[in-house]
C-alpha cells in the first residue's frame, strides 16, 4: 500500500518577504541605503534566479548557498542602514517625519530578516524539512510538536512541517513582546539570534521612534 503523498514546502513566501525588504528599502533615504535605493531590489532578483533553478533541478547544495546569500546580503543591508540612520541622530538633521518612516521600514525589516534566517536554518532548512513526513524536531517548538501522535492524527495534522508564515509569527512575537510566546526556543543559535532580532527591535523602538515623537 502506497504511503501518503509528502507535499513540499512552498518557497514563494520567503521569496516575497525578501522582494517586501527590497520594497521596504525605498521608503529609507537613500543616504542611508549602500548605494542606489534600487539596488537591494535588483541583486535579490539576480540572485533568486539561480536559486530557484538549483532547486527544480536538484541542486539542493546550490540552492541552499544561494538561499544563505540572499540572507546575508539582506541582513547586512539592513544593519547598513540602521547604524547610519542611528549615527544620524545627534546631528539632529533628519526631519521627524523621515525618522519615523524610517524607523518602521527598518521594524519590519527586521521582522522579515529574521523570520527568514528561522525558516532557513531550522531543522536543516526547508530541503531538509521536505524529507520528513512531519515535523517532530527542531530549534522551535511548535505547540503542534507537544501533541501525541494519535491527537494530530484526529486533528489531520500528522503530516504538519512548519511553514515560512510560522517563522514569520516567532519573529514578529519577537519584535513586539521580546519573546517567542509560545512557541519555547530550544537551540542555541535560536536563542541567540532571538536576542540579536529583540535588540534591533528595541533599538529601533526606543532610539528611532521616541526620538522621532519627542521633536514632533
Amino acid at each position: 500500500m502506497a504511503g501518503p503523498t509528502i507535499r513540499h514546502e512552498p518557497r514563494w513566501p520567503a521569496l516575497s518577504a525578501l522582494f517586501a525588504v527590497g520594497g521596504l528599502r525605498l521608503a529609507i533615504p537613500s543616504f542611508l541605503s549602500f548605494g542606489p535605493d534600487w539596488l537591494l531590489l535588483i541583486v535579490l532578483s539576480f540572485l533568486m534566479i539561480p536559486t530557484v533553478l538549483a532547486r527544480r533541478g536538484g541542486n539542493l547544495k546550490l540552492n541552499q548557498l544561494f538561499g544563505y546569500a540572499l540572507n546575508v546580503i539582506v541582513t547586512a543591508d539592513m544593519a547598513w542602514s540602521l547604524g547610519l540612520l542611528i549615527a544620524t541622530l545627534p546631528t539632529h538633521k533628519l526631519p521627524p517625519q523621515v525618522l519615523l518612516r524610517s524607523a518602521a521600514a527598518l521594524w519590519v525589516t527586521n521582522i522579515l530578516v529574521f523570520a527568514s534566517w528561522y525558516w532557513r536554518l531550522d531543522a536543516g532548512g526547508p530541503n531538509q524539512r521536505d524529507l520528513r513526513e512531519s515535523h517532530t524536531d527542531g530549534a522551535f517548538l511548535f505547540p503542534q510538536m507537544t501533541l501525541s501522535a494519535e491527537t494530530r492524527t484526529e486533528m489531520g495534522e500528522q503530516f504538519w512541517r512548519p511553514g515560512f508564515v510560522d517563522y514569520l509569527f516567532v519573529a514578529f512575537n519577537t519584535s513586539t513582546a521580546f519573546s517567542p510566546t509560545d512557541c519555547p526556543v530550544l537551540s542555541r543559535w535560536a536563542k541567540v539570534l532571538m536576542m540579536i532580532q529583540s535588540l534591533i527591535s528595541f533599538t529601533t523602538v526606543a532610539l528611532l521612534a521616541a526620538r522621532a515623537v519627542n521633536i514632533l
